[in-house]
Parts: C-alpha cells; sequence; structure tokens
C-alpha cells in the first residue's frame, strides 16, 4: 500500500456545457514535518477516492486556465495554464495540505494549512493536443515532494472535443538501449540444417547494477544511509532481471528510536521497502 492513491478525473465545462479543461492523473505527496518533540516525521499523501475540483476555470485568451482540486481533510492542489496564439503550457503548481490532519500528521507541531508554490516545468504544449506523460515526475520544495505519473491534461479544448494528437513528456520518449537486460530466459539459439550439433548463440551478461547513494534525514542530521547497488530477480511466467536506476529512484522513509525504514521507488512503479 505504500504507492496507493487514486487516479483523478476533472472535466471543466463552460457556459454552453462544452468541455473547455480535462485532465486525469495520479499524484502523491512525501512531507517533511516537525513535531512536538521538535523531530522531523515524514507523511505520505494520497488522493483520497472523493476528490471535488471548485474553482476550476475554463480560461481564455486573456485568463489563464485554472485546473483545481481539494480532497481529505482540507487539502488542496491546483495548476494554472497561460496559451499563446499557438500553444498552452502549466505555469505555477499551488499545494495546500493541513497539519490538523492528525490522520497524516500526528504531533504537528505547526497547525493549520500550509501552502508552497513551485514553477511548472512542462514545455509548451500545441493547441488541440493532449499533453501525456505515463512516467514520474518529481517536484520539490520547502520539504515537499509532488510525484505525478500517467498523466493526461489538455487546456484550453477546442470545440468541446478531446484531441487525439498528444504530445508526449520526455520521460516517455523511447531510448535505443533496452530498459530491462537480457537474460538466459529471452535469448534465441541458433540452429543449421546439417545433422550436425546446433551451436548456440553465448547469452549476453547481465550488467551489475549501477551503485547508488540513498539517505534519510532527521532535519540536518543523517539517520539513515544506503549505498548499494539493487537488481530484482523476478521469477513469474519467465525469470526476468530488473536493475534499479540510483539516477531516476527516489528515496523516503522515516527514521525512529527503534526501527528506520527505507522506501525506493524508481519512477516505474517498482517499489522496494527495507
Amino acid at each position: 500500500g505504500f504507492f496507493q492513491s487514486y487516479a483523478v478525473e476533472v472535466d471543466v465545462k463552460d457556459a454552453s456545457n462544452a468541455t473547455c479543461l480535462y485532465a486525469k492523473w495520479m499524484m502523491r505527496f512525501l512531507i517533511k514535518y516537525e513535531t512536538n518533540s521538535s523531530d522531523y516525521k515524514n507523511a505520505s499523501l494520497n488522493l483520497s477516492s472523493n476528490v471535488t475540483h471548485n474553482g476550476s476555470v475554463c480560461g481564455n485568451d486573456t485568463q489563464a486556465a485554472l485546473l483545481s482540486v481539494q480532497f481529505g481533510e482540507g487539502h488542496s492542489w491546483s495548476v494554472n495554464f497561460t496559451k499563446t496564439n499557438e500553444t498552452y503550457q502549466g505555469d505555477f503548481i499551488t499545494f495546500t495540505y493541513n497539519t490538523n490532519d492528525t490522520a497524516v500528521f500526528p504531533d504537528a507541531k505547526r497547525k493549520g494549512p500550509i501552502t508552497i508554490v513551485v514553477k511548472d516545468t512542462m514545455r509548451p504544449v500545441q493547441l488541440n493536443n493532449v499533453f501525456v506523460c505515463h512516467n514520474a515526475d518529481f517536484f520539490e520544495a520547502e520539504n515537499v515532494t509532488q510525484i505525478f505519473w500517467n498523466v493526461t491534461v489538455q487546456a484550453f479544448v477546442q470545440n468541446g472535443t478531446i484531441s487525439k494528437k498528444e504530445s508526449r513528456c520526455r520521460a516517455d520518449a523511447p531510448t535505443s538501449a533496452p530498459t530491462v537486460p537480457p537474460t538466459i530466459a529471452n535469448v534465441t539459439t541458433a540452429s543449421t540444417t546439417t545433422l550436425s550439433p546446433s551451436p548456440t548463440t553465448a547469452p549476453r551478461p547481465v550488467e551489475n547494477p549501477e551503485t547508488g547513494n540513498y539517505s534519510l534525514k532527521i532535519g540536518n542530521k543523517t539517520c539513515l544511509l544506503a549505498t548499494v547497488g539493487l537488481q530484482l530477480n523476478v521469477s513469474q511466467d519467465k525469470p526476468l532481471l530488473i536493475n534499479i536506476n540510483p539516477k531516476t529512484t527516489s528515496a523516503d522513509g522515516t527514521c525512529g528510536n527503534t526501527t528506520a525504514t527505507l522506501k525506493l521507488n524508481d519512477g516505474n512503479s517498482t517499489l522496494i521497502g527495507f
């Protein structure tokens, strides 16, 4: 349940009941907060099944579009979109979390809503195109990490119809190298038509995983440190080896008096907990 979250789908209508702003995505938040004993804890805030989108605005040539959602015990998130004659793009992301939510923030020293604003790094998208990004994207600011994935959004929808043209994020772009190293199970053998034994292609060796440095902090002090290369060997229908890439892997967790937890997410829904 570490990565459990609900998908959000928002369909904003204009005065004629035509779609003007559409979005469907998943997100969660990792928040470090101070307790009454002056130490720091890490909270994970996920979307609930009940999400409203009060305050969302269509936007036009002179006014920014606004996608705004509210969830849980007083939490909210929004992003505004601006457009030119040919493109639109996200401008600022505003996130408000409420530390009065004791289920998420037990023993929080600061009570009430806390708001942070970050600049959206979304590239300009052609009008009448849908922006799509399946891979995870991260925004970090003021002890908050915002994580987004499976994003589909179109602002300034024309004629009330969601476009079929997609504009993909950089993370979704295909790469020349396979993300999963080959294993013996998926290496084919060469055969001949003679009666001599068929020569086989030697299996390519699996690369060693790259070593990553992962750490957790309480305030300015490191409370957990791991320097490790990680490879998963998954046995289902066929053996599968997966190397965890530290360059795209984020770490969070908690440090306590008697236990510590390190959670790693590689951005592709591969989760490991120690």
